[in-house]
């Protein structure tokens, strides 16, 4: 009786354990917003800016170990510059970002990238295909996606003509010599899950 006990105390033990470290399918993993970072890169002739923008919300889709998709929004309302400092051009350069030449904030306060094709480069990194949508115009985009643990990271070169950002662009005025806007800037995304 107390073999059987013994044995049916041990069964229960290693079933939880085995239970318990075995991956769940299909499992959303919300991205922890206040410890992500999104840094973006903007170019011009004459040099370059970059600075932050936050996540409203967002997740990643995981079988297992595996990604499978993600959704997340961010919050286009704060954008900020970390290369200038106030008073010398720094909140000049956020407020154009966020006027209607560029962003349009008051009217699109939020972007949204939508995963809709996830490829396995290797065990860690995927290459994603998403919809990204900005100022209301969806667009397909191409990213590289690195899985570490409770981490996460992306790149993703956006041009910013496919959503009707066009003031400064040598692809649509002539003669802007020294003040052309190159059309592509990055993000580079860090998740916290």
């Amino acid at each position: 009786m107390k073999k059987s006990l013994l044995s049916l105390a041990l069964v229960a033990i290693f079933g939880l354990t085995a239970t318990a470290s075995t991956p769940k399918e299909d499992e959303k993993k919300q991205v922890n917003v206040s410890a992500s970072t999104v840094t973006w890169k903007g170019y011009k002739v004459t040099g370059e800016h970059n600075g932050t923008i936050k996540l409203k919300s967002g997740f990643l889709e995981m079988n297992g170990k595996k990604l499978t998709g993600g959704e997340f929004v961010v919050d286009m309302t704060t954008i900020s510059c970390s290369d200038l400092e106030p008073g010398q051009g720094k909140e000049k350069l956020e407020g154009h970002l966020k006027s209607g030449d560029f962003f349009g904030v008051e009217n699109h306060p939020t972007s949204k990238l939508v995963f809709t094709s996830v490829k396995p480069m290797n065990d860690t990194s995927y290459t994603v295909t998403g919809d990204l949508t900005i100022k209301g115009i969806t667009s397909p985009v191409t990213l590289v996606v690195s899985m570490f643990e409770n981490k996460a990271t992306a790149t993703i070169k956006v041009d910013r003509t496919k959503f009707d950002i066009k003031y400064g662009s040598g692809s649509f005025f002539d003669n802007l010599g020294d003040k052309a806007i190159y059309d592509e800037f990055d993000l580079v995304v860090d998740l916290a899950l």
